[in-house]
């Protein structure tokens, strides 16, 4: 995925958790497609926190096939969105999680 986040110029993709926190750390402009049938529609709930904070784009699954194309080319030849939306997605990046939860242990077991 490392290749692939660095080859991307825009991201087209689920909104599991780790693709959700790998797409922050790479501040790749993202449209999310949600999984419908996650349990309790979490990949909605995860992608709806970075719209909310204009750091990504989401379109529902049933949408998809008439609507992504059309985003994503809208999002590509918008530099000031893109821009926007990587400045965003850098602000919510966690790029020292194995260190938080290395402590958090290391707290607990003290």
């Amino acid at each position: 995925m490392e290749y692939a986040y660095a080859a991307a110029d825009i991201v087209v993709a689920r909104a599991g958790a780790m693709t959700v926190a790998e797409i922050c750390v790479v501040k790749k402009p993202a449209i999310f497609v949600p999984y419908p049938f996650a349990a309790e529609d979490h990949q909605t709930v995860n992608a709806q926190q970075l719209v909310n904070k204009n750091a990504a784009l989401m379109v529902k699954d049933a949408e998809a096939k008439n609507k992504v194309v059309k985003m994503a080319i809208g999002l590509a030849a918008d530099k000031n969105k893109r821009n926007e939306m990587s400045a965003n997605l850098s602000k919510l990046a966690i790029t020292d999680a194995a260190e938080r939860v290395a402590d958090e242990i290391l707290n607990t077991i003290q």
